[in-house]
């Protein structure tokens, strides 16, 4: 099985997933990745990686369970700040990375070293091996996304956002590896606009899934987002912040849409089966169950 993952929703599933089975593969979204002290941080991948290596901050869903913060304050003491808060484990594998890129691994080699080192069984790939950038564009101003989200919280208005040098994307031979032996697809409840729609841009990515059996779970109930600025970058994009709007985004690609019991929309998509069940992952048997519902599925 192939997973499309973004950073929070969809790594929640995978602490389930991995419960239920070992056998899968997850293609990760890396234009939210940024330089920072030095050091690239790829929060989304980190997330993936973190919840297989099961050493994930469960309360968050980002960085390492029980970390500190004692670089980040003292860096913040000596007056120079950072743009987003790094623990000082999290930073440990930042290092690790960026020195694997400097001795000239690719982004895919070098995080599947990182993986192997923390013990993931599973390949964590990212998208593609180039550096691509999510901006927001709100008037006059253009922002990297994790100035957005992070530094600003969310706040500013979103006219719209893209992605830079995504034409210059290429899809990686593991990635076409990948796809090519296997026929199922799970793409989770992330963001479809910033987490999942840089991967569909890569290359060929969305003619491939065309051909492959995929199943689809909204992160959308009852026309807002479980978290995250879904909601946000979907009226930038003009789409409907529903599960509805959801599954017109995706109906070109998707065999089966799986929406939350509790959301009262009617998805009617030709050609897709709706499933309904329970989506709200709050605890290790919530996300177990949607798992294995899927599994089942497939």
């Amino acid at each position: 099985m192939i997973v499309l993952s973004g950073g929070t929703g969809t790594p929640k599933l995978l602490a389930g997933l991995k419960e239920i089975i070992e056998d899968f593969a997850v293609i990760v979204n890396t234009a939210e990745d940024i330089w920072i002290s030095g050091n690239i941080i790829c929060p989304d991948i980190d997330s993936v990686i973190y919840t297989l290596a099961g050493i994930i901050n469960e309360d968050k869903w980002w960085g390492i369970r029980g970390d500190t913060f004692k670089t980040h304050e003292r860096i913040k003491e000596m007056g120079l700040g950072e743009l987003m808060m790094l623990g000082d484990l999290d930073r440990a594998t930042h290092i690790f990375r960026s020195n694997l890129l400097r001795d000239n691994k690719n982004k895919t080699e070098a995080n599947l070293i990182l993986a192997r080192s923390l013990g993931v069984r599973q390949k964590v790939l990212p998208m593609c091996n180039e550096d691509i950038r999510t901006m927001i564009r709100s008037g006059r101003e253009e922002m990297h996304f994790q100035e957005f989200w992070v530094y600003r919280g969310g706040r500013p208005r979103i006219d719209d956002i893209y992605f830079e040098h995504i034409e210059d994307a290429r899809m990686t031979k593991e990635i076409k590896d990948l796809i090519r032996e296997e026929k199922n697809v799970l793409i989770g409840p992330s963001n479809p606009i910033s987490s999942i729609l840089p991967i569909l841009s890569v290359g060929k990515m969305r003619e491939l899934l065309k051909d492959k059996y995929v199943v689809v779970v909204s992160p959308i109930i009852e026309r807002k987002p479980v978290s995250g600025p879904a909601a946000s970058f979907m009226n930038a994009k003009g789409i409907e912040v529903s599960s509805r709007g959801v599954a017109e985004f995706y109906k070109n690609i998707m065999d089966v849409f799986i929406v939350d019991y509790r959301d009262e929309e009617e998805v009617k998509i030709e050609g897709v089966e709706v499933c309904k069940t329970d989506t709200i992952m709050k605890d290790s048997e919530k996300r177990e169950k949607l798992a294995k519902f899927i599994v089942d599925l497939l």
